[in-house]
């Protein structure tokens, strides 16, 4: 068995999980890289001419079955990072959209990140040892109007890491960090049915790579949160002094489909 580290990295077919893997690529780690779409075996063939070990998985992560191949795929190796980045958004109305389509952002952005979350982590507490990075969202500090959904998930799994980071404290070994980026330019907006948005065709995203790059510097120095991109981090500081209506209507401007006539 390798005596390199080990990583795993989730929503690696594309965007800031395909950069995180690069980077844990680039930088020694042996990699297994998951995503749900066949998309995941064509970027671990990028990620291996950085050298070292990829394996690649394509599996469901909202579901439990999903997790379970994941751990299974492992073979047994120690985790050293894991970057829990898999997620999925949802735009439009609320009474529009499939109780199938929300539930699916629903349990992949919460149900399956925290059963993986809790999996991995009960190994790393019990050995000491071990990085994660979860990717959060600055849409968790904003009642997302037309991504009313995609932006609950996203309190949650901010609120989440901040508490079980205070739960596992003792283990000081043990790192969580959350990457909490705002736009970014990927596949993102589209696989959303956001298009015809203000924020989906909006020019002003951040780049992946950029993204990535700020969640690997902070998991690295153990950090516990990063907000990626300066006005980013004006728009939460904002977030916590604006009267949540006031931010739910700034959000309809982004988000509501025409907006980006």
């Amino acid at each position: 068995m390798s005596d390199r580290k080990y990583a795993v990295i989730t929503g690696a077919s594309t965007g800031i999980g395909f950069e995180l893997a690069s980077l844990a690529a680039e930088n020694g780690y042996d990699i297994l890289v998951v995503a749900d779409e066949a998309l995941i075996d064509a970027a671990a063939a990028d990620f291996r001419t950085h050298g070292g070990a990829v394996e690649s998985l394509q599996a469901d992560l909202s579901t439990i079955e999903g997790v379970d191949a994941l751990i299974a795929a492992t073979n047994g190796r120690t985790i050293d990072l894991l970057c829990a980045n898999a997620g999925r958004g949802l735009g439009k109305g609320f009474l529009d959209q499939d109780v199938a389509d929300w539930r699916r952002v629903v349990d992949t952005n919460i149900t399956g990140t925290l059963y993986l979350l809790q999996t991995v982590l009960r190994d790393m507490v019990a050995r000491d040892a071990g990085k994660v990075l979860v990717t959060g969202s600055i849409a968790g500090f904003i009642p997302g109007s037309f991504q009313a959904v995609y932006n609950g998930t996203k309190a949650f799994v901010d609120s989440f890491t901040d508490a079980i980071r205070d739960e596992l404290k003792e283990a000081k070994g043990v790192t969580i960090t959350t990457l909490m980026p705002g736009p970014v330019e990927t596949e993102f907006f589209d696989r959303a049915d956001m298009m015809d948005t203000s924020v989906g065709v909006s020019e002003s995203k951040s780049e992946a790579g950029d993204v990535a790059r700020d969640g690997w510097d902070a998991v690295m120095a153990g950090k516990a949160s990063v907000v990626s991109g300066w006005k980013n981090k004006v728009q939460v500081a904002m977030a916590h002094v604006t009267p949540a209506p006031i931010l739910a209507h700034m959000h309809r401007n982004m988000a509501e489909p025409g907006s980006a006539e």
